[in-house]
């Protein structure tokens, strides 16, 4: 419930973004029906075509059991043990290491890894990854996520459409009557930071918990720990080039700039994040 409350709060956030920016570009009563208009379009193709769009945007293709036999055994074995159908599986082109999760439940759920990943992680590590990212999709994460990001690409594409016009001769009085030119160079100016605004406006807790949950799924909150260190380091020495708005998916955060990384990072710290894994196993029975 409390995630669902969330969801609905970020929808209302956002969808307000988007009616304001339509408003100050358009102006009048004009421009608060168009930006409803466009709010309501997204809001209803997101829900419904955000695991689309994500994994459109990375590029995943998808993966038949005979493609990657080990990886859908191992995406199956703890789908089974969480009580969740086997989401799909997808695979990301390229040699970054990082992995997401996407869907509007688990019903219409994916799961990617980079073939980075599939790389450099152990058996137990990646393992652990991929029970990071079943518990977002239990936790209905996937959701919030999927959704913020496709909306937040939609501001930045308005911003784009406004920069193209003002370069191009779309703000002369016949193109854009009643448009408000301060509106329109705010636009401009801050909505290409819109998605690095939605980003902190995620909960950076949705991390901890996910982190939290593949230590309960795999009893094995060290194996994470690892992973994450892992991931972190190779992160920082190849960057992953992403939309901005979907960085929030991603299980480690890109670090695409470094200044930038810190200044809005989308992940809680992974040392903070390792803290926490190595704390719950202090908390595990002792093995005998």
């Amino acid at each position: 419930m409390d995630n669902q409350l969330k969801t609905a709060a970020l929808l209302a956030a956002l969808s307000g973004l988007l009616i304001a920016i339509s408003y100050w570009i358009i102006g009048g009563s004009a421009g608060l029906i168009i930006g409803i208009g466009i709010a309501a379009v997204t809001n209803l193709v997101s829900w419904y075509q955000s695991d689309k769009i994500a994994l459109a945007a990375y590029r995943a293709q998808p993966v038949l059991p005979s493609d990657a036999p080990g990886l859908y055994r191992m995406v199956e074995r703890l789908s089974t043990k969480a009580n969740i159908p086997t989401p799909r599986v997808y695979i990301v082109p390229g040699s970054n290491a990082n992995a997401f999760a996407t869907g509007r439940d688990p019903e219409n759920a994916a799961v990617a890894v980079t073939e980075g990943i599939l790389d450099i992680l152990s058996e137990e590590e990646l393992e652990a990854v991929l029970a990071h990212e079943l518990t977002h999709i239990i936790n209905r994460d996937t959701l919030t996520q999927a959704v913020s990001a496709t909306i937040a690409g939609a501001i930045s594409f308005l911003a784009q459409m406004v920069s193209y016009s003002l370069w191009f001769g779309g703000n002369s009085r016949d193109g854009n009557r009643g448009a408000n030119p301060l509106g329109m160079l705010l636009t401009v100016t801050l909505a290409p930071l819109a998605a690095s605004v939605i980003q902190l406006a995620i909960s950076r807790t949705r991390e901890f918990s996910a982190d939290a949950g593949s230590a309960k799924l795999t009893g094995n909150p060290r194996a994470l720990a690892q992973a994450l260190q892992r991931l972190d380091a190779t992160a920082r020495q190849m960057p992953m080039q992403a939309n901005p708005a979907f960085e929030p998916l991603l299980i480690i955060n890109p670090l695409s700039g470094e200044f930038l990384g810190n200044l809005f990072r989308t992940h809680p710290s992974t040392e903070a994040r390792i803290e926490a894994l190595l704390k719950i196993e202090q908390q595990l029975p002792t093995k005998v």
